[in-house]
């Protein structure tokens, strides 16, 4: 498999039309293999299992045997090799809820909320997810069903075709940003020991001084929730990105203009 900068995977990299075939199950099926009850799915999840435990860095087909409890020349009956193995993992990770509730109350600007909360939930679940570099993603049937149900919620936006894909583009972005940002506090808390509490509490004789040093007006003038807990900066940029494409999608209902 392919490793990108920082120690990420890169998506895509195996070989394109063997993992295409595993995807969608148009390949040939493996023979039995020395291990009774061995299938592919057991393989994809035993390697999701291992990368939520350890990290993406620890997954290996040597790994994953061993998590089966089998031999490594074994998984190759089932796939042809790590990369492949991550293209699978990816897909299986994405399958969309069968629930439709799942995608808010039934217009675009829920549907889009919804999706947003979702994918913050998935990446929480499975971290792995933030050192994968997915910019050129084997389609399979979990993206694929993923991307119809949404698209098919937020096609009454009236935009055009580019601009629907980009809505979700947006959406992802902001959340893989916000996702990243709580992995990596919670990944200081448990490599420094000190809690996020503990943190700033040692900083605090030096910043007091500085407030009261009067060189920081506007910082020292801040109310005393300001940097609390209690407010949730996720959910106040999700609905201000949301107000924003509102706003767009008004004025484009407002000129008549038909979607591109």
């Amino acid at each position: 498999m392919t490793s990108g900068k920082g120690g990420t995977e890169t998506s895509g990299s195996g070989d394109i039309a063997r993992t295409l075939d595993l995807l969608w199950d148009t390949g040939p099926r493996p023979s039995r293999g020395p291990k009774p009850g061995l299938t592919l799915d057991r393989v994809v999840d035993a390697a999701i299992e291992v990368a939520d435990r350890e990290g993406i860095g620890a997954l290996s087909m040597r790994r994953i045997a061993t998590e089966l409890g089998t031999g490594t020349m074994s998984l190759y009956r089932y796939v042809p090799g790590k990369a492949e193995l991550l293209d699978l993992m990816l897909d299986r990770v994405q399958r969309p809820s069968e629930n439709p509730a799942d995608l808010g109350d039934g217009d675009w600007r829920s549907a889009l909320q919804a999706l947003a909360r979702a994918t913050l939930a998935l990446y929480r679940r499975h971290p792995w997810l933030l050192q994968v570099n997915q910019s050129r993603p084997i389609l399979g049937p979990s993206a694929l069903d993923g991307m119809e149900k949404v698209l098919s919620r937020i096609k009454p936006m009236g935009l055009s075709d580019p601009e629907l894909l980009s809505a979700i583009i947006l959406i992802d972005g902001y959340v893989v940003g916000a996702a990243r940002t709580q992995l990596y506090q919670e990944e200081t808390e448990r490599s420094s020991g000190l809690t996020d509490a503990q943190f700033w509490e040692a900083q605090r004789p030096a910043l007091e001084k500085a407030m009261n040093s009067g060189r920081y007006p506007v910082l020292a003038g801040l109310s005393e929730d300001t940097f609390g807990s209690d407010f949730d900066h996720f959910e106040f940029g999700l609905q201000r990105i949301l107000d924003g494409l509102e706003t767009f999608v008004a004025g484009r209902t407002a000129e008549g203009r038909p979607a591109e």
